[in-house]
Order: structure tokens, then sequence, then C-alpha cells
């Protein structure tokens, strides 16, 4: 991401090959870091450094653009954990205004994101008494209280989980005003542990998992059955029916139910409201590619309907302007972005690269590794070019030779107008070290005066290949479709911390 802050000069630092890097502003990395991480183990930075950078981080930075950032984060970044973070490590920083609270109000979007702050709060502040969440920051009770009064008792009921903190617990702690009799009658039941169970797909599928059927045949139709009536009921949500289309067609439902199972997902108002990361739907797509359903092509192509759906508000560019769209495949973009996560970094970059692609008219695109590879792709069906490349896994190797994508550039003596990076921003020379990307960007700019490099970093570690203050050089950061966004502003010539500022608290 570019920021517009003054700064006379960047701290020339190694990245995590050896090779020449720059130091970010505080803004910057704070941003790249915050945008890129689901707060696990990576490549060259673990789960717990990270936390530990970005909470150094906030008290480097000013404490507006922390909140706004947060904000930003969960608002239109679609992340969930990280915003809690900053709203808590915020509160650490400053007192005697509103900024916490209104920060905390931000942030909070689901019920269940009550509990996890307080939770992340207990932990943060190293509570091990018994009263863990005693001496609550009062910012962060006024903003927890304001959340309380935005939602109904099926929300709450349905995040009511024994954890380590409770929703009851966030009750008595928060002391939330009711704003009518009928709120009052939630926090009631929330205080007697009286809320009635929702009616939630899990708690169905979970009574069916109980029974005792005589048969497999029996228990085979009951399930789908049981997926139908979910199904048409319209009570099983985007992202459940996402995670669920391999047991959906494994319960062999209707042709019918298949077919609404179809149009919802590929349905434009219902993508747009899931507001689901891309690679949501590369998850799904490869977790069904060995199903055996005479349904499954149909699935699919609705999976490709949808995010070509998420990919229809990007400009992208037309045929006057050529751009060259290079993903990283070293190894270190082979790591999962959390956990439990099977997507990697290296998913990621494919995805984002292909989405892109499929809006630019005067388009090259192509992978780097070892070397640096062209392949040309058709502009529709996203995923199945994201398979595509992964047959040719291991054909370009495992280093990060970036700068070869500029280099082949000027063998060619190829004037293009835009060019653009997926990585993890890790570039060097694995041959012999001499040759810097930077090094190849100032060559090529001298060739072709009017180009500009955009580098999409996907792992936030804080250190760029290249001086971002000067020849026509942006840094992007995040997983979300929203950093296209971001690609159009700065071509709007607008800054992308003007984006961040314009959040409203």
């Amino acid at each position: 991401m570019k920021f517009n802050f003054l700064k006379k000069e960047n701290k020339e630092i190694l990245n995590y090959e050896g090779e020449k890097a720059y130091m970010m502003t505080p803004e910057e990395e704070l941003y790249s870091a915050v945008v890129t991480t689901g707060l696990s183990n990576i490549s060259y930075e673990k789960g717990d450094d990270r936390l530990e950078r970005i909470k150094s981080l906030i008290d480097k930075n000013d404490p507006k653009f922390v909140a706004k950032l947060a904000v930003y984060a969960r608002k239109d970044m679609h992340l969930r954990s990280v915003p809690l973070v900053l709203a808590t490590e915020l509160a650490k920083e400053i007192s005697g205004s509103d900024l916490v609270s209104r920060t905390v109000n931000g942030v909070v979007q689901r019920a269940d994101e009550i509990t996890e702050l307080l939770a992340y709060y207990q932990l943060s502040n190293k509570r091990t008494e018994t009263k863990k969440l005693n001496r609550l920051s009062k910012q962060i009770q006024k903003g927890l209280a304001k959340s309380f009064n935005r939602f109904d008792e099926y929300q709450f009921a349905k995040y009511n989980r024994k954890a380590e903190v409770t929703m009851k617990d966030a009750l008595f702690l928060v002391h939330p005003k009711a704003k009518n009799d009928d709120q009052q009658t939630i926090f009631n039941k929330i205080a007697h542990n009286m809320l009635e169970t929702p009616y939630t797909w899990e708690v169905e599928l979970s009574v069916l998992g109980q029974t005792k059927f005589i048969n497999e045949a029996e228990r085979k139709l009951a399930f789908k059955n049981k997926w139908e009536e979910l199904i048409f009921s319209n009570k099983l949500g985007y992202m459940a029916t996402l995670r669920n289309l391999r047991n959906i067609l494994e319960a062999e439902v209707s042709s019918k139910a298949m077919e609404k199972v179809c149009r919802y997902l590929a349905d434009e108002k219902a993508v747009a409201n899931s507001k689901q990361l891309p690679f949501r739907f590369l998850a799904a797509y490869r977790e069904l590619k060995a199903i055996d359903s005479p349904y499954l092509s149909s699935v699919l192509e609705a999976l490709e309907e949808a995010v070509a759906q998420s990919a229809q508000n990007i400009k992208g560019f037309g045929f006057d302007t050529s751009v060259v769209i290079a993903a990283d495949v070293s190894g270190s973009m082979q790591k999962s972005v959390s956990p439990k996560s099977k997507v990697l970094l290296y998913d990621i970059g494919l995805l984002m690269s292909m989405i892109l692609q499929s809006k630019c008219q005067n388009v090259v695109t192509g992978i780097f590794g070892d070397r640096w590879l062209r392949v040309p792709m058709p502009k529709n069906g996203i995923l199945r070019n994201v398979d595509a490349f992964y047959k040719r896994e291991g054909e370009v190797g495992y280093s990060t030779n970036g700068y070869l994508v500029i280099e082949d550039l000027i063998r060619r003596k190829e004037k293009v107008d835009k060019v653009m990076l997926f990585t993890d921003a890790q570039l060097w020379d694995s041959n012999s070290n001499q040759n810097s990307f930077e090094y190849s960007w100032t060559k090529y700019k001298a060739l072709a005066p009017k180009a500009k490099l955009y580098i999409f970093d996907l792992a936030g570690y804080g250190r760029q290949p290249i001086d971002i203050k000067r020849n026509d050089v942006h840094l992007i950061a995040g997983w979300s479709d929203k950093i296209f966004d971001v690609l159009n502003a700065l071509e709007d010539q607008k800054s992308a911390i003007e984006i961040i500022q314009k959040v409203v608290l």
C-alpha cells in the first residue's frame, strides 16, 4: 500500500533471503501486516511473532490511523480476529477520549465478537486471577455496551457457547443498557441461561446424527431429506452452503434442490451480501473435484459465476493499456494462511492474478520461481485457470527470482504500461545474487519511462524489494477483492491512506 506520509529516505535493510530491501513507514508496515494475517505461522514469521510486531507498530502509529485501520480491516477487508486485536491494544495507548469505544463498536459486527474481544483482552493483559476480566477498560466497556444493542435473541443464542468467556460473562461485565422492554427481556434470558436454542443447520444435523437407524439406507434417506429441508427453508446461509457442497452432493438431494443451490451460489446479491474472501470459492472448488456426481459440473460452473460476480466491480484495463501480471509460485508462498486452512499464499496469488487478468483486455500472464514463464490464459473460467496453473506446479522452480519478469521485458524491448506482481515480496536472485529487482526496474524505466509497477504484498513481512517513494512503484497488500479498490484509487492519483482516512468511526 502506498502512503503519502513525508519521509526523506527509506532505510535499506535485507529481506529474509539476504537481498537488499527497504523499510516501510510504520503506517505502511502496520497496514500490510494487518491485512495479510490470519495470526498463524507463515514461512518466515510465526503467528505470535506477527502479533508482537503488530502490537509494537500500534505504538508507533497515530491512534486515529490505528482506529480507522481496525474498522477498515473488519468492514472492507472482512477480517475478524485482527481488528479485535487492534481495538484492544489501542485501549492501552490512549485514554480521555471516546476513540476506543467508537472503534470497538465499529469492529464488532457479530455477537460472538463481543466474547472474542473479551477473551483476547484477558490474554493480552495477562489476567490469571480468578476474576480474569475485572478492571476492564472503560472505553472498551462503553463500546461493547453499544454493541449489545445491535443483536437480537437469535444472534446471541447462536453464538452463546461454553467457552472461556460466555455471553453471560460479557453481559455482567459490560452492563449494557437495554434500549426497550423487548431487549431487556433478552438480557434477562442471557443472565439466567434461558436463551431459546436457535434453529441452525448445525443443530438439525447434530440431532439427526445422534439418531439410531434400522440400516444404512434409512440413514442415507434421512440425511437426504434433511439437506433438502434445509435448502428449501432458506435458512442455510451462503457460507454454510459453500462449506457443505460436498455433503449436499454426497447426500444425493433432488434435482430441484441442486438447481436451487446452484442459483443461490451464482446469485449476484447473495454473493455481495456473503462478503466471502475470494479464496473461499477456490477452496470449495478444489474440495469438490474428486466427487462423483452428475451435478458436479453445474456446481463448479456456479462457483465460477460466483467468483466472476465478486470481481464484476473491478475496473480492470482496456485494450489501450498493456499489463503484465506475474504470480509468485516459490516455496515460501506454499504456506497456509491459517492452521486449519488448506489455502496457501500460493493459491491467493494465483487466484488474485486470474481475477485481475479477467478484467484486462491487453495482458500477459505468467508465473515465476527459478525462472519466469509466460502462460496465456482465457478470460473466462477464473477457477479453471487457477487449476491449470496447479498442474504446472514446480515447472518454474521454487526460488523468488522476480527480477526475471522485468529482464524478460528488457530483452524483448517490450514497453508495457503496468507490471503487477502477486508475491510475498521476498524477491532475490537465486543464481548469483548479483541481479536485484530494483536494478532491473531502474533499467526498464529507461526503456519504458511511463511504466508503473504494482507489488501486491500477500505476506506483510514489512520489507519491500524496492523504494516505493519513486520510479512509479506502488505497494498494495491484502487477500480480499477489495485490494482492487486500492488499485483504482492509485489509478485516480489518490493515495491508499485516503481510503482509510475516510473511514467513519
